[in-house]
């Protein structure tokens, strides 16, 4: 079956780039309020692209934020339903002056498309609807049943699409869902995350004086809130990276050998890592851990930044009232989010400086998750993948989180396949993003050949 998808895409090559360059002129981005009819736009875009593909029941679903689009084809009795997820909004392009074409003007340069939501979200997600409408142009029919979840939130925390999952259980009943939002581990390597990690991101606020008070007059006496903010944070992590709060590795564990041992087999070095990706000096973490280890398998505390007193041009010597940091848990699975909230909270409790008032605010919280890798979903991807890119497909974690994956498997009691067609270097949320041509034609062919081989 790849051939005749093959010979589809090779026929319909440039009908497929046209398409998707008009969807990436869109600039829909979901975070800046003057942008939202451009969001709207994307959102019809992607109703109308489900529609044209075969599929049935589009709704535009109006939300608190950025509208949901949804889609299914339920004709195919007794095979699996399958729920598609994507994202259409976008990350601001800033800043401008370091993009070599304009971000909303897609360009082919070296095999690659340049624009902003190339490779983050709009040309994965859209592989799985060019693969619907090659199906159906070939055959008429679908081999899987199929539903599509699509949200212009992901970039903003994606708050309406959790509501509307929690809301909806029974609509979005489905055996597995299909997410494009990762990448493969190296170019050509057809590659599966079956490991996200959790986020919590949360604001601390510390205040310290009434009022902005003149350091000459004051200094010595009066507690500087930018100054209790920074003596507070560094303690939350050793010289060696270790955090210093107390249960927040409560319920972490180990990777198993076996995945311990695949890690060692990928093309990993880490002098390449900090040379091509990091661009420091070195690199930092728990000693005695592999760098895949630190992003894949540890907890992670970072600090965001910090916003206080006076950073204008010139001098103005005050003592500031009020700092406030963002930071971010990285959490990994068997971590509760709850009990690590809550660890946070008190030994912020507990450690803040004298003269010092703190204030917590939590943002978001997920947990992490591991899919299990013999699931037939992913045997059928693994296979599809290893058809189409003509190697074995690798199994990794990734550090980074995706909650509407925990959001699927809490809700919907569902486990995710994350197959992404990115590469490590696709530049997403930066200047020059891009997305491998090649990866997108064939990411048409795998989905389509995922879709066979799981009603198989």
């Amino acid at each position: 079956m790849p051939a005749a998808i093959e010979t589809f895409v090779a026929q319909n090559r440039n009908r497929l780039l046209a398409e998707l360059k008009e969807f990436l002129r869109i600039p829909s981005i979901s975070t800046l309020p003057q942008h939202r009819a451009d969001v709207e736009q994307a959102a019809s875009f992607v109703a109308k692209s489900l529609a044209t593909a075969g599929m049935e029941n589009v709704e535009v679903i109006p939300t608190g934020g950025h509208p949901l689009v949804y889609a299914d084809w339920l004709h195919a009795p007794g095979k699996p339903v399958v729920l598609c997820y994507g994202h259409y909004d976008v990350q601001p392009a800033d800043p401008l002056e370091l993009w070599t074409s304009p971000p909303f003007e897609p360009t082919e340069r070296g095999g690659n498309l340049y624009a902003r939501g190339t490779a983050d979200d709009k040309g994965q997600m859209y592989t799985h609807i060019k693969a619907v409408e090659a199906l159906r142009s070939l055959r008429g029919t679908l081999p899987v049943n199929l539903k599509f979840l699509i949200e212009g939130e992901e970039e903003i925390g994606g708050a309406s699409i959790a509501g509307y999952v929690a809301a909806h259980p029974e609509k979005l009943r489905a055996d597995v869902a299909l997410v494009s939002d990762t990448a493969m581990y190296a170019e050509g390597l057809p590659t599966l995350c079956i490991g996200l990690r959790g986020l919590i991101y949360a604001e601390v606020e510390a205040t310290g004086p009434s009022r902005d008070l003149h350091s000459g007059l004051y200094g010595g006496a009066a507690p500087n809130a930018v100054y209790g903010l920074v003596e507070l944070l560094a303690k939350a992590k050793d010289a060696n990276g270790v955090i210093q709060i107390p249960g927040i590795y409560d319920g972490v564990e180990e990777p198993a050998a076996a995945e311990l041992a695949s890690w060692g087999q990928l093309p990993f070095r880490e002098e390449r890592f900090l040379a091509a990706e990091v661009g420091s000096t070195e690199l930092t973490g728990e000693p005695g851990r592999s760098v895949l280890e630190r992003v894949w398998s540890r907890p992670t505390f970072e600090v965001h930044g910090i916003a206080g007193g006076f950073t204008g041009a010139g001098s103005k010597t005050v003592i500031p009232a009020k700092a406030t940091a963002k930071v971010s848990f990285r959490l990994v699975p068997r971590q509760d989010p709850d009990k690590a909230v809550e660890a946070f909270r008190e030994w912020v409790r507990k450690h803040t400086p004298k003269g010092i008032r703190t204030e917590v605010r939590i943002l978001n919280a997920s947990g992490a998750l591991v899919v299990n890798p013999d699931h037939p979903a992913i045997h059928a991807a693994a296979r599809a993948f290893e058809e189409v890119f003509g190697k074995p497909t690798v199994f990794i974690r990734s550090g980074g989180s995706i909650p509407v994956v925990g959001d699927f498997s809490r809700h919907l009691g569902i486990p995710t396949v994350l197959m992404g067609f990115g590469l490590p270097d696709d530049g997403l949320h930066s200047p020059n993003e891009k997305f491998s041509l090649q990866n997108y034609y064939q990411g048409i062919v795998t989905v389509a050949n995922f879709f066979d081989r799981y009603a198989a």
